[in-house]
């Protein structure tokens, strides 16, 4: 069946990036001696790479879907995980990071728009996204976990050497899909031409949830008080939240209006962070994760879709510019966390996330009104 063969790659290409992502900061600042500032250079190339060949590959894909895009960017990156660790040199680091590396970033939304051409674009494959989704917030549940066993019996060359051997096999499991069928020319997005403004909402989505992530474990060990054990715990708690939440998507009658739903993501996200300034204990803390899982699931996983939807047929070209406003958030979130939690502090940094994620469904309304009532290859978006 082309959907487990689906959801079995995209677990396995989750486990694979969650594996190395959750220790590369480590593994450059312990095994490599890169300074802050090369690290943050390093991760902005990685970003930046990972934007680019997406968007090439995204166009690419709409004019022939295949899946040799997606098992190239994978193979190129387990051969680049596999090299990593006996290089020293930081100008290389950037240039893998630019090439090789870089190319796992667009595996993510390769992966899905083939699961959209090969699904295709009715109840089916639309129903299909949010448990593809959820395979991959399970994937980033294991992962890290994984990541910690095999760094502790092996090291950082094991657990680079362990992700590339995962990247391999998501190759050889993506091999089993069916070949994607010929579609019709991929249209213009409409007069507007890219949606800038829902692009600008998720992106501003995003930002605030990875700058909110860098900023809770300092808030929560060092304004609280509270033990890193705490940490790991609401990690855990809203990481499981969000694969049920995800699930819970695919299981909502069509009638449901998945622009309100995606809004009230956006509202979610806001309520999270306010609530994570008034907290009364560690009960409290680990309960208002659920805000923070159900957020992420409905952005992530209904986002994608609303996108995909909304430029039907270019699926490429649609999940390319859903994932690539999340990297982006990512390289936003860096700047945003550092400058806030330096001059203002953790509870000043959590409320600017909340802004930021409130701006972010202001963004989104503005950018969807239009469209709101509108139908685009075939499929209302309501």
């Amino acid at each position: 069946m082309p959907f487990l063969v689906l959801l079995a790659a995209v677990f396995l290409l989750g486990v694979a990036d969650a594996m190395v992502n959750s220790y590369i900061v480590l593994f450059g600042a312990d095994v490599v001696g890169l300074t802050p500032l090369q690290i943050g250079v390093w991760s902005s190339v990685f970003a930046i790479g990972g934007i680019t060949i997406g968007w090439w590959l995204g166009r690419r894909f709409d004019r022939r879907p295949t899946r040799a895009y997606a098992i190239a960017v994978i193979l190129l990156g387990a051969a680049g995980y596999t090299v990593l660790p006996r290089v020293t040199a930081f100008f290389v680091l950037l240039l893998m990071a630019a090439t090789v590396l870089g190319a796992t970033g667009a595996a993510f939304p390769q992966v899905f728009a083939l699961a959209r051409a090969v699904l295709g674009e009715g109840a089916t494959g639309q129903r299909s996204a949010p448990l593809l989704r959820a395979g991959w917030s399970l994937a980033w549940a294991v992962g890290p976990l994984l990541g910690a066993l095999v760094l502790s019996r092996g090291g950082y060359s094991g657990l680079m050497w362990t992700a590339a051997g995962v990247f391999l096999v998501t190759a050889l499991t993506l091999v089993a899909v069916p070949r994607p069928g010929a579609v019709r020319a991929a249209e213009s997005s409409g007069p507007g031409g890219t949606p800038v403004l829902l692009t600008a909402g998720v992106t501003l989505f995003f930002a605030a949830m990875f700058a909110g992530g860098l900023a809770i474990p300092l808030y929560v060990t060092r304004a609280l008080h509270q033990s890193t054990g705490t940490v790991g715990v609401i990690i855990s708690a809203g990481a499981a939240v969000e694969v049920v939440a995800t699930l819970g998507l695919a299981a909502l009658p069509d009638r449901v209006s998945q622009r309100a739903l995606i809004l009230g993501g956006f509202g979610a996200m806001a309520a999270y962070y306010a609530l994570m300034l008034v907290p009364t204990g560690t009960v409290a803390l680990v309960a208002v994760q659920a805000l923070r899982g159900v957020a992420i699931a409905i952005v992530g996983a209904a986002g994608l879709r609303y996108f995909q939807d909304l430029l039907a047929p270019a699926t490429g070209r649609a999940t390319t510019l859903f994932a690539n406003a999340a990297t982006t958030g990512l390289l936003v979130s860096g700047f945003l966390s550092g400058v806030t939690i330096e001059h203002f502090g953790y509870r000043a940094t959590l409320a600017v996330c909340a802004v930021v994620a409130g701006l972010g469904g202001v963004a989104f309304t503005l950018g969807s009104h239009s469209s709101a009532s509108g139908e685009r290859g075939g499929v209302l978006l309501r």
